[in-house]
């Protein structure tokens, strides 16, 4: 299990994350896109990531909104794998609009 990352190094590494905030033991975003299918498409996006780096969100949809948390659970907070996944979701979200 990966060790978590401390508030230093998380604050360090949002900075490059415009969106993302630190919420507890997680960081966190919401993503609005211009209809549902777009967020659909953006989610479906985000899962095949998720899933390649083995890594998995906590999020919920309502309709064109897509609020995402990372945390890992195992480490009891923020670590590295959290912060890459957020890279990847980020420009992920760039790309769909």
């Amino acid at each position: 299990m990966p060790p978590c990352l401390s508030p230093a190094e998380i604050d360090l590494a949002l900075r490059d994350l415009p969106g993302w905030t630190r919420r507890g033991d997680a960081i966190a975003a919401t993503y609005t896109f211009r209809d549902f299918a777009q967020a659909f498409a953006f989610m479906t996006a985000v899962a095949a990531a998720a899933e390649r780096q083995h890594h998995h969100p906590d999020w919920r949809n309502c309709w064109s909104r897509v609020d995402i948390t990372l945390s890992t659970h195992d480490a009891g907070g923020v670590t590295a794998r959290d912060v890459a996944l957020a890279r990847t979701i980020a420009e992920l979200a760039a790309a769909a609009t």
